[in-house]
């Protein structure tokens, strides 16, 4: 059964830094695109940040850019988010989610398979 299980979410104060995994099974991430998408309560779910697996190619989303560093492991089939200098703009559902494919120009195309999602929440 093909299966994203994330963990690392959690509150932080604003400042502060958490790390997020994405680990995949059933599933080979192999030569997929990985990444991030998140949704705040009334907003549009975003795509923050991916990485293509094959490559190491990675892409970010403006507003986490220089913030967030995305990376993965392929030997343990883990995609990781370091989330740094967070804000409480950044306070949102994040999930994890896993191309069909390699990466796009701007990251995941179509997304195969989600993970359930982990709460971040940032305070000032």
């Amino acid at each position: 059964q093909v299966h994203l299980k994330e963990s690392g979410g959690g509150s932080v104060p604003a400042g502060g830094s958490l790390k997020l995994s994405c680990d995949a099974s059933g599933y080979s991430t192999r030569d997929k695109c990985v990444g991030w998408f998140r949704q705040a309560p009334g907003k549009e779910r975003d795509q923050i940040a991916a990485i293509d697996t094959a490559d190491g190619n990675t892409f970010y989303h403006d507003s986490v850019r220089g913030r967030f560093t995305i990376s993965r492991d392929n030997a343990k089939n883990t995609v990781f988010l370091q989330m740094n200098r967070l804000t409480p703009e950044d306070t949102a559902t994040y999930r994890c989610a896993a191309d069909l494919g390699e990466c796009g120009p701007r990251g995941l195309r179509t997304v195969g398979v989600w993970a359930q999602g982990t709460q971040v929440t940032v305070s000032s």
